[in-house]
């Protein structure tokens, strides 16, 4: 049976083994007649998927352009090429441009890059300033949609947010932290890796109003502009830590969590509960230590197939989808890492 298809390819669409697939394919022995006819009616779907790309007349571009540390901008790449792994072969290709710090210039300007280059979306994680807004309207008005990851850009014209439920992290972080805090007088520590980000904000905003419902004597010492690097991180919470004040746990939405315990230990401070999130190596290590006690964590790899089915669907860049996208949170504790993050 002749194929322009990877074995891979053919055994995800036909939901059999690879080593099934070969035998059908080579007519050999010990394959049932239905998983042939699943092999071949895989064939078919396949040959179709590529007829209606061919139709087209295009391949799909995808430009992921994100500010994050290097941790982070890892993760989204792996789960962009796992997602990939789920459309057909030729479907999308993905360019990544990640940048540790970007500046409001340096967004624009890659943004302009792009639209000059051609792109048939856009998977942005970038600070929600008015001149971003402007540039994404820009876009969108030129048929190049623009799709906002893990951090929004508000009163803009971008097509859907994919990932974390901000406010809803925010609220869970506030509820575990109060269950550890003592009664009466207690300090938190909130960090955030840059004030524009529009989803720390919008945790740290949840976050404030549940823990000082749930306890009104909490006080809150906030740490912005480190953009989770280690020694950013670090000279922003020296400012904070030399008055000697006991932290009694920390919250940290922007990472950078080696540094932040790092600083809190050359202050003599052990707080007695950590939340951080993403499940990064970084913050995966750290909590099977138990250095930290939880991670709010969401599936990204879900968020880009998400991303890629819409994007594939070739619907109006200039007809905004909303919200509907947006990812519940996990809690992850070092009680229960899933089984491929701890190792």
């Amino acid at each position: 049976m002749t194929h322009p298809f990877p074995i891979k390819e053919i055994a995800r669409q036909a939901g059999l083994g690879t080593a099934t697939v070969d035998r059908a394919l080579n007519n050999r022995a010990n394959v049932s007649p239905q998983a042939r006819k699943r092999v071949a009616a895989a064939l078919r779907e396949l040959k179709a998927q590529e007829a209606q790309l061919a139709a087209q007349g295009r391949r799909l571009f995808l430009d992921v352009v994100a500010e994050a540390p290097r941790r982070f901008s890892r993760e989204i790449r792996v789960a962009a090429e796992a997602a990939l792994r789920t459309v057909p072969t030729e479907a999308i290709r993905v360019r990544f441009q990640f940048q540790e710090v970007m500046s409001e210039d340096d967004i624009v300007s890659a943004l302009t890059l792009i639209a000059k280059r051609g792109s048939h979306g856009i998977c942005l994680k970038a600070r929600d300033t008015p001149a971003v807004r402007d540039m994404i309207n820009r876009l969108t008005a030129a048929g190049i949609p623009v799709f906002t990851l893990v951090t929004d850009v508000s009163a803009s014209a971008r097509k859907a947010y994919f990932g974390l439920d901000n406010a809803q992290a925010g609220r869970t972080a506030a509820y575990l932290l109060a269950q550890s805090l003592p009664e009466g007088r207690a300090t938190v520590l909130t960090s955030r890796s840059q004030a524009c980000f529009r989803g720390e904000t919008d945790r740290f905003t949840s976050f404030r109003n549940l823990i000082l419902t749930l306890k009104p004597n909490v006080r809150l010492l906030e740490a912005t502009g480190g953009a989770g690097i280690a020694a950013a991180t670090g000279r922003c919470l020296d400012a904070i830590l030399s008055d000697g004040m006991k932290i009694d746990a920390v919250y940290s939405m922007g990472g950078g969590n080696v540094a932040i315990l790092r600083k809190l230990a050359e202050y003599g401070q052990r707080p007695t509960s950590f939340v951080a999130h993403d499940l990064d190596r970084e913050n995966n290590l750290l909590l099977s230590k138990g250095a930290i006690s939880y991670v709010l964590h969401h599936d990204l790899e879900k968020d880009m197939r998400t991303l890629f089915s819409m994007v594939l669907g070739g619907t109006d860049p200039r007809s905004p989808v909303g919200d509907m996208a947006s990812s519940d949170v996990h809690i992850v504790s070092p009680y229960n890492l899933p089984r491929f993050f701890a190792s």
